[in-house]
């Protein structure tokens, strides 16, 4: 099946069918295909961890208290311990350094679930 793009216009298309057959000629890439093996448009990135973890044992105290682990390419930083449940400063912290989180993982634990971890992961482009 041909692309559409590419349909009754086969000599604009010089995509040899006998290479791999012998026949050493140059190959035209299809006009929707500019761009392939160049990646001066690729982005490089360094990645890093947010770990926020519940310091308790879940027995009756329902605020425990949240340890703040950055993991980067530079090390292991601790950033404290919170009496409550408040990742979005340590997530705008991040952000302020140019870290982009984009993926959350909560582990979640017993019947009924109660939050035990949550890891961001983070990217920021390398300069």
């Amino acid at each position: 099946m041909r692309h559409p793009d590419l349909a009754g216009r086969a000599e604009a298309c010089s995509l040899n069918p006998r290479i791999g057959r012998g026949h050493a000629g140059p190959v035209q890439l299809p006009p929707f295909l500019p761009f392939v093996g160049q990646n001066h448009a690729v982005a490089n990135w360094e990645y890093a961890r947010l770990e926020y973890r519940a310091t308790g044992d879940f027995g009756t105290d329902r605020n425990l208290d949240w340890a703040m682990t950055f993991r980067h390419p530079g090390g292991v930083a601790n950033w404290g311990v919170d009496e409550r449940f408040d990742d979005l400063r340590h997530l705008n912290r991040a952000g302020a350094d140019g870290w982009e989180a984009y993926d959350r993982e909560p582990q979640l634990l017993g019947r009924p679930h109660r939050l035990n971890a949550v890891t961001y992961s983070l990217r920021r482009p390398v300069t």
